[in-house]
Protein backbone atom coordinates (compact mmCIF):
# COMPACT_ATOMS: atom_id res chain seq x y z
CA UNK A 1 0.00 0.00 0.00
CA UNK A 2 2.83 2.34 -0.69
CA UNK A 3 2.36 2.76 3.68
CA UNK A 4 5.67 4.60 5.78
CA UNK A 5 6.77 2.38 8.80
CA UNK A 6 7.41 4.49 11.73
CA UNK A 7 7.94 3.71 15.60
CA UNK A 8 6.65 5.63 18.11
CA UNK A 9 7.41 4.40 22.12
CA UNK A 10 8.82 1.34 20.41
CA UNK A 11 5.37 0.66 18.39
CA UNK A 12 5.90 -0.36 14.84
CA UNK A 13 3.16 1.78 13.04
CA UNK A 14 2.44 2.35 9.58
CA UNK A 15 1.12 6.16 7.93
CA UNK A 16 -1.04 4.92 5.16
CA UNK A 17 -1.55 7.04 1.57
CA UNK A 18 -4.89 7.64 2.50
CA UNK A 19 -3.88 9.22 5.53
CA UNK A 20 -5.01 6.25 7.50
CA UNK A 21 -2.73 4.87 10.46
CA UNK A 22 -1.98 1.16 11.00
CA UNK A 23 -0.93 -0.81 13.88
CA UNK A 24 -0.12 -3.68 12.83
CA UNK A 25 0.68 -5.85 16.02
CA UNK A 26 -2.79 -4.72 17.35
CA UNK A 27 -4.95 -5.28 13.92
CA UNK A 28 -6.05 -2.00 14.79
CA UNK A 29 -6.95 1.18 11.45
CA UNK A 30 -6.93 4.46 12.71
CA UNK A 31 -8.73 7.59 10.90
CA UNK A 32 -9.06 11.12 12.08
CA UNK A 33 -11.72 14.33 10.99
CA UNK A 34 -14.09 12.27 8.98
CA UNK A 35 -16.32 15.61 9.17
CA UNK A 36 -18.83 13.71 7.37
CA UNK A 37 -21.83 15.44 6.91
CA UNK A 38 -19.93 18.97 6.01
CA UNK A 39 -22.04 19.36 2.64
CA UNK A 40 -25.27 19.62 4.61
CA UNK A 41 -23.75 21.46 7.54
CA UNK A 42 -22.36 24.16 4.82
CA UNK A 43 -25.75 24.26 3.46
CA UNK A 44 -27.43 24.73 6.53
CA UNK A 45 -25.59 27.07 7.84
CA UNK A 46 -24.29 29.15 4.99
CA UNK A 47 -27.16 28.62 2.13
CA UNK A 48 -24.28 27.40 -0.08
CA UNK A 49 -24.55 24.61 -2.07
CA UNK A 50 -21.88 22.37 -2.30
CA UNK A 51 -21.94 18.53 -4.87
CA UNK A 52 -22.87 16.19 -1.41
CA UNK A 53 -20.62 13.51 -2.01
CA UNK A 54 -17.92 14.05 0.31
CA UNK A 55 -19.71 11.40 2.62
CA UNK A 56 -19.78 8.89 0.05
CA UNK A 57 -16.40 9.44 -0.83
CA UNK A 58 -14.98 9.45 2.97
CA UNK A 59 -16.88 6.27 3.35
CA UNK A 60 -15.32 4.56 -0.39
CA UNK A 61 -11.87 5.51 1.11
CA UNK A 62 -12.29 3.75 4.29
CA UNK A 63 -14.12 1.14 2.92
CA UNK A 64 -10.91 0.12 0.59
CA UNK A 65 -8.46 0.61 3.65
CA UNK A 66 -11.11 -1.63 5.66
CA UNK A 67 -11.07 -4.11 3.01
CA UNK A 68 -7.13 -4.32 2.41
CA UNK A 69 -6.04 -4.56 6.04
CA UNK A 70 -9.30 -6.66 7.69
CA UNK A 71 -8.43 -4.57 10.98
CA UNK A 72 -10.05 -5.79 14.50
CA UNK A 73 -10.01 -2.38 15.75
CA UNK A 74 -11.18 0.81 13.93
CA UNK A 75 -10.85 3.97 15.86
CA UNK A 76 -11.84 7.23 14.55
CA UNK A 77 -10.03 9.48 16.01
CA UNK A 78 -12.52 12.94 16.84
CA UNK A 79 -14.89 14.85 14.54
CA UNK A 80 -16.27 12.55 12.63
CA UNK A 81 -19.08 14.33 11.67
CA UNK A 82 -18.87 18.45 10.87
CA UNK A 83 -21.42 19.35 13.43
CA UNK A 84 -23.89 17.62 15.91
CA UNK A 85 -26.47 17.70 13.16
CA UNK A 86 -23.90 15.82 10.72
CA UNK A 87 -25.31 12.39 12.20
CA UNK A 88 -28.82 12.78 11.00
CA UNK A 89 -27.89 14.09 7.60
CA UNK A 90 -26.46 10.63 7.00
CA UNK A 91 -29.32 8.76 4.24
CA UNK A 92 -30.62 5.12 5.16
CA UNK A 93 -27.73 4.12 2.23
CA UNK A 94 -24.76 5.61 4.65
CA UNK A 95 -25.66 4.39 7.55
CA UNK A 96 -25.77 0.69 6.56
CA UNK A 97 -22.31 1.10 4.47
CA UNK A 98 -21.57 1.96 8.28
CA UNK A 99 -22.72 -0.53 9.77
CA UNK A 100 -21.35 -3.62 7.31
CA UNK A 101 -17.96 -1.52 8.18
CA UNK A 102 -18.23 -2.29 11.74
CA UNK A 103 -19.66 -5.34 11.33
CA UNK A 104 -17.09 -8.08 13.13
CA UNK A 105 -15.05 -6.01 14.77
CA UNK A 106 -14.24 -3.12 17.60
CA UNK A 107 -15.18 0.05 16.42
CA UNK A 108 -14.25 3.25 19.00
CA UNK A 109 -15.63 6.71 18.40
CA UNK A 110 -13.03 9.40 20.15
CA UNK A 111 -14.67 12.39 21.12
CA UNK A 112 -13.68 15.90 19.27
CA UNK A 113 -14.74 19.35 19.51
CA UNK A 114 -17.49 19.46 16.56
CA UNK A 115 -18.72 16.13 18.11
CA UNK A 116 -18.95 14.16 20.82
CA UNK A 117 -19.29 11.38 18.23
CA UNK A 118 -22.21 9.60 16.90
CA UNK A 119 -24.76 8.54 19.36
CA UNK A 120 -26.96 6.99 17.37
CA UNK A 121 -24.71 4.30 15.41
CA UNK A 122 -22.37 1.39 16.80
CA UNK A 123 -19.73 1.55 18.68
CA UNK A 124 -18.04 2.54 21.67
CA UNK A 125 -17.60 6.39 22.95
CA UNK A 126 -14.39 7.41 24.64
CA UNK A 127 -12.92 11.16 25.39
CA UNK A 128 -9.75 9.13 24.83
CA UNK A 129 -7.90 5.30 24.41
CA UNK A 130 -5.46 3.71 25.66
CA UNK A 131 -3.90 1.03 24.39
CA UNK A 132 -0.13 -0.30 25.63
CA UNK A 133 2.02 2.12 25.42
CA UNK A 134 0.15 4.68 23.55
CA UNK A 135 -2.51 7.34 24.13
CA UNK A 136 -5.31 7.97 21.25
CA UNK A 137 -7.38 11.46 21.47
CA UNK A 138 -8.59 14.32 19.51
CA UNK A 139 -6.74 16.97 20.04
CA UNK A 140 -3.25 17.21 21.45
CA UNK A 141 -1.66 17.95 24.76
CA UNK A 142 1.52 19.59 25.66
CA UNK A 143 3.95 17.86 27.30
CA UNK A 144 2.52 14.48 25.77
CA UNK A 145 4.19 11.68 25.10
CA UNK A 146 2.93 8.23 22.87
CA UNK A 147 0.27 10.47 21.72
CA UNK A 148 -1.50 9.73 18.37
CA UNK A 149 -4.23 13.20 17.80
CA UNK A 150 -6.04 14.87 15.15
CA UNK A 151 -7.18 18.40 15.21
CA UNK A 152 -5.17 20.41 12.89
CA UNK A 153 -5.80 18.91 9.77
CA UNK A 154 -1.80 19.25 8.70
CA UNK A 155 -0.74 19.92 5.17
CA UNK A 156 2.52 20.20 4.13
CA UNK A 157 4.13 22.07 0.96
CA UNK A 158 7.27 20.79 -1.04
CA UNK A 159 9.24 23.47 -3.25
CA UNK A 160 7.98 23.48 -6.67
CA UNK A 161 4.83 21.41 -6.00
CA UNK A 162 1.84 24.03 -5.64
CA UNK A 163 -0.42 23.08 -2.65
CA UNK A 164 0.41 21.68 0.44
CA UNK A 165 -0.60 17.95 0.93
CA UNK A 166 -2.54 16.92 3.75
CA UNK A 167 0.35 14.87 5.88
CA UNK A 168 0.80 13.03 9.02
CA UNK A 169 3.52 15.19 11.65
CA UNK A 170 5.69 13.54 14.43
CA UNK A 171 8.65 13.16 16.69
CA UNK A 172 9.51 11.15 19.05
CA UNK A 173 6.87 11.44 21.44
CA UNK A 174 3.83 11.90 19.23
CA UNK A 175 2.07 11.52 15.50
CA UNK A 176 -0.61 13.90 14.32
CA UNK A 177 -2.85 12.62 11.79
CA UNK A 178 -4.09 14.46 8.48
CA UNK A 179 -7.54 15.29 8.32
CA UNK A 180 -8.82 11.69 6.42
CA UNK A 181 -12.33 13.61 5.31
CA UNK A 182 -13.00 14.83 1.74
CA UNK A 183 -13.84 18.36 2.35
CA UNK A 184 -11.40 19.60 5.44
CA UNK A 185 -8.83 22.19 4.73
CA UNK A 186 -5.65 22.26 6.12
CA UNK A 187 -3.03 23.98 8.07
CA UNK A 188 -0.31 24.15 6.84
CA UNK A 189 2.67 22.19 8.78
CA UNK A 190 4.42 25.66 9.45
CA UNK A 191 1.72 27.30 11.63
CA UNK A 192 3.22 27.73 15.02
CA UNK A 193 0.48 25.96 16.51
CA UNK A 194 1.48 22.92 14.89
CA UNK A 195 5.56 23.72 15.19
CA UNK A 196 5.31 24.66 19.44
CA UNK A 197 4.26 20.75 19.02
CA UNK A 198 7.05 19.13 17.77
CA UNK A 199 10.36 18.87 18.35
CA UNK A 200 13.51 18.18 16.31
CA UNK A 201 14.25 15.78 14.75
CA UNK A 202 10.53 15.82 13.11
CA UNK A 203 9.38 14.50 10.10
CA UNK A 204 6.37 15.06 7.93
CA UNK A 205 5.13 12.45 5.90
CA UNK A 206 3.14 13.73 3.01
CA UNK A 207 -0.07 11.65 1.48
CA UNK A 208 -1.04 11.11 -1.87
CA UNK A 209 -0.22 8.00 -4.33
CA UNK A 210 2.52 7.12 -1.84
CA UNK A 211 3.32 8.12 2.00
CA UNK A 212 6.56 10.19 1.46
CA UNK A 213 8.73 11.24 4.38
CA UNK A 214 10.44 14.57 4.90
CA UNK A 215 12.10 16.51 7.59
CA UNK A 216 9.56 19.06 9.13
CA UNK A 217 10.05 22.39 7.30
CA UNK A 218 10.80 25.39 9.56
CA UNK A 219 9.93 28.47 9.00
Amino acid sequence: MNAYFVTLLDQALRALPSGALHWPAQRLLCVSDLHLGKSDRIARRDGRMLPPYETQATLARLDADIAALDPAHVVCLGDSFDDLAGEASLDEGERLWITRLQAGRDWTWIEGNHDPGPLTLGGAHRAELRIETLVFRHIAQEGATGEVSGHYHPKCRLRGTGGGRPAFLMDAHRLILPAYGTYTGGLACTDPALQRLLADPALAILTGPRAVPVPLPRP
